[in-house]
């Protein structure tokens, strides 16, 4: 009987991983036919120049402060109390969590990086962090895995204080916001 616990926590961990998989594919998608159709078709008509700005800088901010939160809330603050180490308990629900943190993060930085194309100032401010984002694709992977260190814990910790930086410097300032736990999921 102790048997069927761990492997009822195995098959949830198995669930979550493959439903973050699916998501991530399905938001990934490069189908030109429902991406052209939903933007001509959600595209606002008659903002001014200003307005679009204001509202990129609104966008960049949630984005990139749901990223901060979940990458603190889910990826950090148990990483530094050591509920990533072998043996620790409740180390596989840890580390299931911190992958769904971490493509929910990658997710979130790209889409305030596209938003911070809509306001000049904040485009040269978030221009030289792509690459920093770009090299966080494959860390939820790691973090599922629980094949992370220091160096990748920082890495994300890095990219996050830059983005808030950089937005700072734009005059957007991002506050982190810890997503639910529903919406990690997708």
């Amino acid at each position: 009987m102790p048997r069927s616990v761990p492997l009822r926590r195995l098959l949830v961990a198995l669930l979550l991983s493959c439903s973050v998989l699916v998501s991530t594919t399905a938001c990934g998608s490069d189908d030109g036919n429902s991406s052209s159709s939903a933007s001509s078709s959600a595209s606002p008509t008659g903002t001014s120049s200003a307005e679009a700005q204001k509202f990129a800088k609104t966008r960049f901010v949630a984005n990139a402060g749901l990223a901060a939160g979940a990458t603190y809330q889910w990826i950090v603050k148990p990483y530094r109390a050591g509920k990533f180490k072998k043996g620790a308990d409740g180390r596989t629900f840890a580390l299931v969590k911190a992958g769904l943190a971490g493509g929910f993060a990658y997710n979130r930085l790209k889409a305030a990086s596209e938003n911070a194309k809509g306001d000049p100032l904040l485009s040269k401010a978030v221009a030289p962090l792509t690459a920093g984002i770009a090299s966080l694709k494959g860390m939820a992977t790691k973090l599922r895995k629980g094949e992370m260190g220091d160096g990748d814990i920082g890495a994300f910790e890095s990219v996050i204080n830059n983005i808030k930086d950089a937005g700072k410097s734009a005059g957007a300032e991002v506050e982190d916001k810890v997503p639910s736990a529903s919406q990690l999921g997708g």
